[in-house]
């Protein structure tokens, strides 16, 4: 597991509301309630506006209770904000008059986080109290990031007077729970969000005119020692500025504290806000800035707080390899030796140089990996794998790190030029088949260490292109002494894959982000991963009272990580608990000792009342849990499989904490209204990752042809020979590039092709059948110059709408959009998701493609393009794949619609053109005698890097004679406007 700590962010969304500047605080004071309020600290609280209402959400998971007709709110926060003037006034007497003043609708009395890390156990309290000053009724939105791995634990909230509780239940009985009394007005759900390795908790109330709601979440988290420290984030982001904004940190630690420090991430603008007690064993951070100091100048009504509050630490260790606490009938081993000498390692750098690795993403790598290089040991063994749609070695065997090697090494880095596609899984395969031989050889050193670090910003695009046949290759072929590390950068990587990658073979990933420095981050990275000090570790404690032990580890001991060891004792059969830890070192097998501290660690927890003393059996239910899981994916048979369930399914319940196996149920007092909160799907060979929203749909429900097996490219014909068609199966009609129409005709089995030339902004139909209420259209962007006194356009946007369901999708480069109505909500290109209103499917595959799907009948596939951002011309672009059909009305039209009814055509005469590679024919179709040229275009669906060519018959000037009428015809005002036939 990863030692990073991820912290939680809260969002708070006001639908229907308006933004404003803060006001005074209600007349009605708010009790406040003092409570132990112990967790890890993060917060993220945002206030979002809309005249429209966004999707509603559907609980995860519960797509058989939801309703078809409700959206889905997949992208917090990008609703439309109302008019300044859609605020309400209010009458104030005073000795000048009667004036008028604003007053904001919704108004946030205030947010707490109070966060209690105790011997690194996090628990986390987020309250946020709301009132609603507006004549009209509001709906309020919760939003709670927490980070994935995290269990919720509690939830509650008050709406005006009615409180409601939660309980953990197995699954299948909160799902009958909440179908026989469903809340009115109020929505909850747990889902699995992309972003940041973060879960979403939300809940959507409607509050009435001057009533309060209050919302109150708890859950909890182990952090993990990351890089020689524990980092504790933060996500502040209220949006505005806040009366009430209190944020309270508490780290409660026996070891010791050895560091502590606050990091400046507000540029200097909170200097002197954050007050920092620390002691020996404790410390204490509070932030809590005042509205003036909120504020990002003297009369500015924006806030500062946007942001992160970062907060850094590191415990004692020089005296002991390990702390082992006994507290409460459980018990829990640390341990992290240090300054010892680091054993010889075997190491194969796996460099991804395709072309999303241009420019400084490639700079930084190629300075850190010189930088690396010079690290190397004369005892240390290397190489280099790089890769793209091709791999390549630097050496096929590994060679000893001397001067000279070295140096030549970082010459062969420095002429890297990045380009192409993304082999990941062949450059994996070399890399472990250099180790496996260098081993089989005898070659390498019995008591060193192999491993295997991947740096890579992107999905496979060449070769293997499933993640989950990857993995399989990977785990097959590498052997139990070889460990695989990974780097995942930029924002748009799947960073789940990297990380199951890691996981499964005995390391770690970490994620480095496009705006930080890379070549430092993938310094410290190698820095953790590269100086294995102990090996075959073993923890043995030969007390028999000891049980159900849980180890997370590393099959090999890295410098700067940690590995936790927990269990349970019998404090009455147990006098003083000690454990024999025995490992191989650089030079030696070693025996190390420790022995518990149990009275001075009770007396100590005592004193505190902030410290929590269920910290040790809180942290082996979390480890256990987790490892159940993973065995649980892994078990050999179902009989083994239901026997682990049925033992994560007690934990969950005795421990009240939300799992794949178990959902919070929401009820009032009353029991009639219910909301239910279900944790994402454990699935990882489907799923994990991916956000799924609404009905989750099977994969045979997205057509095969949106991902063809890729078909062999057939030469040219000579002049004279029989043509020879090469489509990949199912045949579509296509849309690529600038833009290239390719139009397949089923019963001649051929493809024809034409261009559009045409200006930036202007609409083009594809697809109007107005008798059906379905259209198609598309609008261009332009290059960023013209090429050979040329400018070429794509398209930049499509627009989708079925007019019976009222459903409009929009799909641009940034962006996919789902409205229905005044509805409105947005979806990222980052996200994986499947969403279903009424009759229409949406798919969206991270990155790579949108499938609009209507009564699984009618299909529509978008591909994105991108291109390297800082290309002197090209520009990214969508391309569109639509297979003929005879489900759309006779009179459907359209620059593609027109061919779903087929016209006829006659090819012959086929002769040399004017350029000898490009035979002429001349075609009949609708009436008229065209000169046509045999040409290739391309199709993406297979390679969306160099695509696959496809043969086709070209038609000049615009497709005149093929195309009904001039192709400015089909030029429309608006994006969802039908095409009005002259």
């Amino acid at each position: 597991m990863s030692p990073t700590v991820l912290l939680c962010c809260a969002s708070l969304i006001v639908v229907q509301g308006t933004l404003g500047s803060p006001p005074d605080p209600p007349p009605e004071s708010w009790a406040e309630t003092p409570s132990a309020m112990k967790g890890l600290t993060c917060f993220f609280l945002c206030f979002f506006l809309s005249e429209s209402r966004g999707f509603e959400i559907p609980t995860n998971g519960l797509s058989e209770f939801a309703d078809y007709g409700d959206h889905v709110e997949l992208a917090p926060g990008k609703f439309q904000f109302v008019p300044e003037n859609r605020r309400y006034q209010r009458s104030i007497s005073g000795e000048s008059g009667e004036r008028t003043e604003d007053v904001d609708q919704v108004t946030v009395y205030s947010y707490k986080v109070q966060s209690t890390i105790t011997s690194r156990v996090a628990n986390t309290v987020i309250q946020t109290k709301v009132v609603n000053h507006s004549p009209q009724p509001q709906n309020v939105v919760f939003d709670v990031q927490i980070p994935k791995g995290a269990f919720i634990s509690n939830f509650s909230m008050t709406v005006d007077g009615t409180t409601f509780t939660s309980s953990i239940k197995e699954k299948t009985v909160g799902r009958a729970l909440y179908a026989q009394a469903r809340a009115k007005g109020k929505t909850a759900g747990l889902v699995r969000s992309r972003a940041l390795d973060m879960e979403d908790f939300k809940t959507e109330v409607s509050i009435a005119p001057g009533a309060k709601v209050q919302f109150e979440l708890h859950y909890q988290e182990v952090k993990w020692r990351k890089l020689g420290s524990y980092e504790h984030r933060l996500h502040l982001k209220p949006g505005r500025l806040a009366k009430h904004l209190e944020v309270d940190v508490r780290i409660i630690e026996p070891q010791g504290l050895r560091s502590l420090h606050v990091l400046d991430t507000f540029d200097g603008h909170f200097d002197g806000v954050p007050v920092v007690s620390k002691g020996p064993q404790k410390a204490h951070i509070a932030f809590k800035p005042t509205v003036a100091q909120q504020r990002k100048c003297l009369n500015c009504s924006e806030t500062m707080v946007d942001g992160e509050l970062v907060v850094m630490y590191d415990v004692n260790r020089e005296e002991k390899v390990g702390e082992l606490e006994v507290f409460n009938g459980y018990f829990v081993h640390f341990f992290a030796p240090e300054n010892m000498d680091p054993i010889p390692k075997n190491i194969l750098f796996v460099i991804d140089v395709s072309g999303s690795m241009w420019g400084i993403k490639m700079k930084q790598t190629v300075e850190a990996m010189k930088t690396i290089l010079d690290d190397l040991r004369t005892e240390d063994h290397f190489s280099v794998v790089d890769f793209n749609h091709n791999v390549r070695t630097w050496r096929n065997d590994l060679v000893s790190a001397t001067k000279t090697q070295v140096a030549d090494a970082k010459n062969y880095i420095e002429k890297i030029q990045p380009s192409g596609g993304t082999n990941i899984n062949e450059a994996l395969l070399r890399a472990i088949f250099i180790l496996n031989e260098a081993n089989n050889l005898g070659m390498l050193d019995p008591n060193s260490v192999s491993l295997i670090i991947l740096v890579s910003d992107g999905d496979p695009t060449v070769g293997e292109l499933k993640l989950s046949k990857i993995q399989k290759n990977v785990k097959q072929n590498i052997r139990d002494n070889i460990s695989l590390f990974s780097l995942g950068i930029g924002f748009d990587v799947d960073y789940d894959f990297l990380k199951r990658l890691s996981n499964d073979n005995r390391g770690i990933a970490q994620r480095i982000y496009g705006n930080q420095d890379t070549s430092v981050q993938l310094k410290k990275f190698y820095n953790q991963v590269s100086t294995p000090l102990l090996r075959n570790v073993q923890f043995n404690y030969p007390q028999p009272s000891v049980t159900d032990v849980t180890q997370n580890s590393f099959h090999n001991y890295f410098g700067g990580s940690e590995i936790v060891v927990a269990g349970k004792v019998d404090p009455e059969k147990l006098g003083q608990l000690q454990s024999i830890i025995t490992a191989t070192s650089a030079n030696a097998e070693l025996v190390l000792e420790t022995l518990a501290e149990m009275d001075g660690l009770e007396d100590f927890l005592s004193k505190d009342k902030h410290a929590d003393p269920d910290f040790t059996k809180k942290l082996w239910a979390y480890l256990t849990i987790n490892q159940l899981l993973a065995e649980r994916s892994l078990a050999p048979t179902a009989a083994m499989k239901r026997k682990i369930t049925k033992t994560i399914l007690q934990m969950s319940l005795d421990h009240h904490i939300v799992t794949p196996l178990t959902a919070m149920v929401i009820e009032n007092e009353a029991g009639d209204e219910r909301m239910l909160a279900d944790s994402p799907p454990q699935d990882h060979s489907c799923c994990s990752g991916a956000l799924y929203h609404g009905s989750k749909v099977s994969p045979n429900s997205v057509p095969s042809w949106v991902n063809p097996s890729p078909a062999p490219v057939l030469p040219m014909p000579a002049v004279g020979a029989q043509v020879l068609e090469s489509t990949p199966p199912p045949h579509v009609m296509r849309v690529e590039n600038d833009p290239h129409f390719i139009i397949y005709l089923p019963k001649s089995q051929k493809n024809i092709c034409f261009n559009i030339d045409s200006e930036p902004g202007k609409i083009l139909n594809l697809v109007s059948d107005p008798e059906l209420g379905i259209l198609v259209n598309g609008q261009l962007v332009g290059a960023k110059k013209p090429k050979n006194k040329k400018l070429s356009t794509y398209f930049g946007k499509l627009g989708f709408y079925f007019q019976r369901e009222d459903v409009k999708v929009e799909i641009s480069t940034e962006t996919i959009s789902l409205s229905r109505g005044s509805r409105t909500s947005v979806l990222s290109w980052s996200d994986t998701a499947h969403v279903l209103n009424q009759r229409v499917l949406v798919s969206v595959k991270k990155e790579k493609t949108v499938t609009v799907t209507l009564d699984k009948e009618m299909f529509f596939s978008v591909l994105l393009h991108r291109v390297w951002k800082k290309h002197p011309i090209n520009v990214d672009f969508l391309g569109i794949y639509i297979p003929p059909t005879n489900k759309f009305s006779p009179n459907v039209h359209g620059l593609i619609g027109q061919f779903m009814n087929e016209p006829k055509i006659h090819v012959f005469n086929e002769r040399p053109g004017k350029d000898p590679e490009k035979p002429e024919a001349s075609m009949e179709v609708k009436g008229q005698k065209l000169v046509v040229t045999r040409g290739l275009q391309k199709d993406y669906r297979t390679d969306r890097v160099f695509g696959t060519d496809v043969p086709c018959w070209f038609v000049h000037n615009s497709g005149k004679g093929f195309i009904d009428g001039h192709y400015k015809d089909y030029f429309v005002p608006q994006l969802y406007s039908f095409l009005r036939r002259p």
